[in-house]
């Protein structure tokens, strides 16, 4: 049980707007592309006040996840731990597009499609050291497309 807690005073506000866009990534290959900048920009171009963000990546071999920003290897040891979980030589029977693709598979069930993020006066609620990663599981560089949605009040 924890030793003590607070919660702020309850506010609220009449989601009154939908703001959609896509957004097109270009990846190298397998690594962790950090989209926080661009996310930012989408809430402030969308004049988000107070809300939620939600992103939508569309395809089953990358995937997103919030992590910690400030030390790379963090990012270095997610990969070596994804790639512990689904390694390519594993024996998979789907195998038509290459040795990275059902690997890249698993790698997306284990992790997120979506994610959604509170927008609190105008800015993300991102902890310190959080950061927006699109993860690309294939090997081989790819276009990747997300949707970004904000619901929520904007002024």
């Amino acid at each position: 049980m924890p030793r003590s807690t607070s919660v702020s005073p309850a506010a609220t506000f009449s989601a009154n707007s939908i703001v959609t866009s896509r957004m097109a990534v270009e990846t190298l290959g397998s690594d962790f592309v950090d989209l926080t900048a661009e996310v930012e920009k989408f809430v402030r171009d969308a004049g988000a006040k107070e809300g939620a963000v939600t992103l939508f990546v569309r395809h089953t071999s990358a995937s997103l996840t919030i992590q910690e920003n400030a030390d790379p290897s963090v990012l270095a040891d997610l990969t070596a731990a994804l790639d512990t979980l689904a390694p390519e030589n594993a024996g998979w029977t789907h195998d038509a597009e290459g040795p990275d693709d059902m690997p890249a598979h698993v790698k997306s069930m284990l992790t997120q499609a979506s994610l959604q993020i509170p927008v609190l006066n105008h800015e993300l609620a991102l902890g310190t050291w959080q950061a927006i990663y699109l993860i690309e599981h294939r090997s081989r560089p790819h276009r990747r497309e997300i949707v970004l949605q904000f619901i929520g009040s904007i002024g």
